[in-house]
C-alpha cells in the first residue's frame, strides 16, 4: 500500500464561514485527517457574503465568494481552499491552480415549497425566489406566468425568508440540502430535462497555489477523475461563453461507459426569445478533449443566438 505524502506543516483551510461552507471544509478536513495529516480550518467572510442586497451577476459574479479565500492562499496565511466548484470563475487568476475535485453529490435543483409540492401546482403569477440568472430563464421556460424574484443570502437564511412567506416556493441545489440533512425540505427534485444544473453544481473543487506540487500530491487521493472530467467540459462552456458563473447558462455533462455527453442551455435574461439549447458527446475523454468538447458545444449554443 502506498504511504500517504506528507506536508510539513499542518495544513491550513480556507473557508468561508456559512454553515455549509464549514460542512464542506470539515468534511475535506476529516478526509486529509484519516491520511495522517495535521490540518485546522480559517473561516472567512467575503464580500459575496456581506452583500445580500443586490445579485451576484450586478456586483461582480460568484467570484466574490472566492476572492479573500485566494489572498489567504497568497499570502501564506492558509494552504488550500475549498469551493463549491460552481462558485469558481472559470479562469481562475495567476499562480492559482485548481488541486482537486472531489466526488459529485446530486446536480440537480431542488424544488423548496411549504405550500406547493410541484412548481406545476402553483397559481398563476405565484412568486419564486432565486438570484440564479440561469434558474430564471429555465423557470420561466416552464412557467412563464411566475414572477421571479430576488433570493440571497446563505442557504439558511434563503429557508428563512421561505417560511417567513415572501415565496410560494425557491428552487435551491439538492447537493447543499442533502450535505447538511436538510432533505426533508425538498419537496421535488428536478430533473435535467426541465431544470439543467450549471456547470460544477453539486461538486467541490480544492484550490491552491500553483507552485504548491507537495500539496497536490497530498490531495491527489481526494481526485474523482469521473467529475473532474465532466466538470472540465461544463466549465469549458461557460469559459468559451465569457466565463461568467452569473451568465444565464446552464451546462452539464455525464459519463458513461466512456462516453462522455455534454448538454447545455442558455437563455435571454430579458425574457426574449426560447431556450437555445446544443448537445455533443465524446468517447475516451481526456482533460484536453473534455474541454475541446465544452468549447464545440459553446460553438454551437453561439451559432444558434446565444451571447455572453
Amino acid at each position: 500500500m502506498k504511504a500517504s505524502i506528507l506536508v510539513p506543516k499542518p495544513i491550513v483551510i480556507a473557508t468561508r464561514e456559512s454553515r455549509l461552507a464549514m460542512w464542506q471544509a470539515e468534511h475535506v478536513q476529516s478526509l486529509l485527517q484519516a491520511r495522517g495529516h495535521a490540518v485546522s480550518l480559517l473561516g472567512m467572510t467575503t464580500l459575496g457574503d456581506q452583500i445580500l442586497d443586490r445579485s451576484l451577476s450586478k456586483v461582480g459574479g460568484k467570484g466574490l465568494f472566492v476572492k479573500e479565500l485566494e489572498l489567504a492562499l497568497q499570502e501564506g496565511r492558509a494552504d488550500i481552499a475549498v469551493h463549491s466548484l460552481k462558485d469558481v470563475p472559470m479562469d481562475l487568476p495567476e499562480g492559482f491552480d485548481l488541486g482537486c475535485v472531489m466526488a459529485r453529490e446530486d446536480p440537480r435543483d431542488a424544488w423548496v415549497s411549504s405550500q406547493y409540492a410541484t412548481l406545476a401546482d402553483l397559481p398563476h403569477g405565484a412568486v419564486v425566489g432565486t438570484s440564479s440568472l440561469r434558474r430564471t430563464v429555465l423557470l420561466r421556460a416552464l412557467r412563464a406566468d411566475l414572477k421571479i424574484e430576488p433570493l440571497r443570502g446563505n442557504l439558511d437564511t434563503r429557508l428563512r425568508k421561505l417560511d417567513e412567506g415572501h415565496y410560494a416556493g425557491i428552487v435551491l441545489a439538492a447537493a447543499g440540502l442533502k450535505r447538511l440533512n436538510l432533505r426533508q425540505r425538498i419537496r421535488h427534485i428536478f430533473e435535467e430535462a426541465d431544470m439543467l444544473p450549471a456547470a460544477g453544481q453539486g461538486a467541490l473543487g480544492i484550490e491552491i497555489r500553483a507552485d504548491r506540487q507537495d500539496l497536490r500530491d497530498a490531495l491527489a487521493p481526494l481526485v474523482d477523475e469521473n467529475t473532474w472530467l465532466r466538470v472540465a467540459a461544463e466549465r469549458a462552456v461557460s469559459r468559451a461563453m465569457g466565463g461568467s458563473c452569473s451568465m444565464p447558462l446552464a451546462a452539464h455533462a455525464t459519463l458513461t461507459d466512456g462516453v462522455l455527453t455534454l448538454k447545455a442551455a442558455w437563455g435571454d435574461p430579458l425574457g426574449n426569445g426560447d431556450l437555445v439549447t446544443a448537445q455533443a458527446t465524446l468517447n475516451n475523454p481526456v482533460h484536453a478533449s473534455a474541454e475541446q468538447l465544452g468549447e464545440q458545444v459553446a460553438n454551437s449554443l453561439r451559432q444558434a443566438g446565444a451571447h455572453g
